[in-house]
């Protein structure tokens, strides 16, 4: 019979292959350093190839080994799927859920959407991860992570997606500032501001953008902040005008500034946040139980 890696050792392979590390990979899987090498060695054994080229500092993938740590993914989040199968089929939404959420969603829902979790689902476990929307997809694709909350839309091969709820925008601006003149602002009437939006990574700069009919390689006078706190203080203090999701007004944002908003006009005047996760996973039902109760966490 045809000797198999096991699921271990697959695991300490991807560590290392994350991290270039041994030292690192060890520490990822709660290990020590000797007993990652061990299980490595005996990968190599087993599969009868190197796959790791070491040196004192570094720790580097052969050819063979970047084919194999693309097909050892899969395996392990296969693996974390068959898990999901028993846990959802015995009780919905308990137990370890990693959930990942965009740093534009998860300061001004969390605060409301895990008291409900705790009432609800007090057998649930979650551990959230906060990162930019192309990162998460890449740890949920590669079962790092079980669900994510982003905003669409969004490109999402091989993943299931769940509308939850509208998000609109309103344009935030100084007090005084003649936008605030017109009861709703339309899109043309931003042309002659000078427009702040976050840098290019974050999801929502393409949102705010479409939503002013604007492409992606739009310049002129925008100017980029790193996060939506820096994107408030910059308003503030009367740098320009933004686009701000209801979602984080609603929470508190604005609070202590001298910000008005109005609502944006316009079809494509708002986001829409959602929950994605792999198509192949058994927990379809308990993840749209947390839509449930994502949309029971935001006021109407």
């Amino acid at each position: 019979m045809k000797g198999l890696p096991s699921l271990r050792q697959l695991q300490y392979l991807v560590a290392i292959a994350d991290t270039g590390h041994f030292g690192r990979a060890a520490q990822r899987c709660f290990v020590t350093q000797s007993t990652l090498s061990a299980g490595l060695k005996e990968l190599e054994t087993t599969l009868g190839a190197m796959l790791i080229e070491r040196d004192r500092r570094t720790a580097a993938l052969t050819v063979v080994g970047a084919e194999i740590v693309v097909r050892a993914r899969r395996l392990l989040a296969e693996a974390a799927d068959l898990v999901d199968v028993a846990r959802g089929l015995a009780e919905p939404l308990s137990g370890p859920l990693r959930i990942g959420i965009i740093p534009t969603i998860g300061p001004y829902l969390l605060p409301s959407l895990l008291p409900q979790l705790r009432a609800r689902y007090p057998a649930l476990q979650p551990f959230l991860v906060e990162d930019q929307t192309a990162r998460l997809i890449e740890r949920l694709s590669a079962g790092a992570l079980d669900v994510a909350v982003l905003a669409l839309p969004y490109d999402l091969p091989r993943l299931t997606t769940l509308p939850v709820l509208e998000d609109p925008f309103v344009v935030a601006a100084p007090e005084g500032h003649a936008l605030l003149r017109q009861q709703t602002v339309s899109p043309d009437s931003l042309a002659g501001a000078t427009l702040l939006l976050l840098a290019d990574g974050h999801c929502l700069r393409q949102h705010a953008l479409s939503a002013c009919g604007l492409g992606r390689s739009a310049t002129g006078q925008a100017v980029e902040a790193t996060s939506l706190s820096t994107l408030i203080h910059m308003v503030d203090s009367g740098l320009g005008v933004t686009l701000l999701p209801m979602l984080a007004v609603r929470a508190g944002a604005l609070r202590g500034t001298r910000i008005a908003t109005r609502p944006l006009a316009g079809p494509d005047a708002s986001r829409t946040i959602g929950l994605a996760w792999r198509a192949s996973s058994a927990q379809a039902q308990s993840y749209r139980l947390l839509g449930d109760v994502i949309h029971a966490a935001c006021p109407a």
